[in-house]
């Protein structure tokens, strides 16, 4: 399985609650059209300020975290050659100008390690 992960800032302006709704009512559909048929997985991921530490108590740099998982390498790559049409990158872009700092946005491959963790026990 390969996993991308993409950083995504909301424009300058935006409030998070509009930001969230236009993504999820939205965007998102844009997402599952041209990914319908190679992504296994699509999903996003909120961030906000846990503030356990001084300085997280400001707000993160990022809004979300998107995260697709795609089945290999073969699958990810006829994906990108469909985002890339002419058609895709239109529709997507024009969506992006109303939602994303475009400027701000980072992709990365992920590699992943899980730790196994001992059961939790109930705490009374």
């Amino acid at each position: 399985m390969i996993k991308v992960v993409t950083l995504l800032t909301r424009k300058p302006g935006m409030s998070r609650e509009a930001f969230i709704g236009h993504y999820e009512t939205h965007h998102r559909k844009i997402g599952e059209k041209y990914l319908s048929g190679f992504a296994a997985k699509y999903q996003r991921r909120y961030l906000r300020s846990a503030g356990f530490r001084e300085q997280e108590r400001e707000e993160p740099p990022f809004d979300v975290l998107m995260e697709i998982w795609y089945p290999d390498q073969a699958t990810l790559d006829a994906a990108l050659a469909v985002l890339s049409t002419d058609e895709a990158q239109a529709e997507i872009a024009a969506d992006e100008e109303r939602l994303f700092d475009r400027e701000l946005i980072r992709s990365y491959l992920v590699e992943e390690y899980e730790s196994e963790m001992p059961a939790v026990e109930t705490r009374a």
